[in-house]
């Protein structure tokens, strides 16, 4: 809610106090799981002065924090990591445009910085593993496309962090 001058707090609330929001409320609902350790960690950076960890923790908590206040999100760790995933995505896309070595180094590093925070995905054979139970409806898939839905399918179901290239080579290996 927005007050009279376009402050985004009341004027009695002193400058950096915390507003509350009820239940329910537009973005209120933001998980303070990941966000609390992002900002633990970018403090640390700060404190140890790595500047480029810093920076790069400041945007995704920025970028989350956004996407948290939008009408239909729920601001959940599930929407923070698939952030931090778009923001991982646009850093190797940059990583594969980049010619300087300083410019590739700092982008290395906030690659880095930004997978330490996603959750482990799983292996090739793991994958295989957990698509034991749908093994033959997708070797019976009428292609790797239908087969892929089918797979993708049981592992989100599952709850399971996976790439997508790597559950591709596990179907392919499912398949035959």
């Amino acid at each position: 809610m927005l007050f009279r001058g376009g402050n985004a707090r009341p004027p009695e609330l002193p400058v950096g106090a915390y507003l509350y929001l009820p239940p329910g409320a537009h973005g209120a609902s933001l998980s303070r799981m990941l966000i609390d350790q992002l900002k633990a960690r970018m403090f640390d950076a700060i404190r140890e002065r790595r500047d480029v960890e810093k920076e790069i923790l400041r945007v995704a908590i920025g970028e989350i924090t956004t996407d948290a206040t939008r009408p239909g999100r729920k601001g959940s760790d599930e929407e923070a990591i698939a952030v931090v995933r778009r923001l991982l995505k646009s850093i190797e896309d940059s990583l594969a445009m980049t010619v300087t070595d300083q410019a590739r180094e700092r982008l290395d590093e906030e690659r880095r910085v930004l997978l330490s925070v996603l959750p482990p995905a799983l292996g090739e054979d793991q994958v295989v593993e957990a698509l034991t139970p749908v093994a033959d409806a997708v070797r019976s898939a009428s292609g790797d496309g239908p087969a892929m839905g089918i797979a993708m399918k049981h592992l989100k179901a599952s709850g399971l962090t996976v790439d997508g290239k790597v559950v591709a080579a596990a179907v392919r290996r499912v398949r035959g």
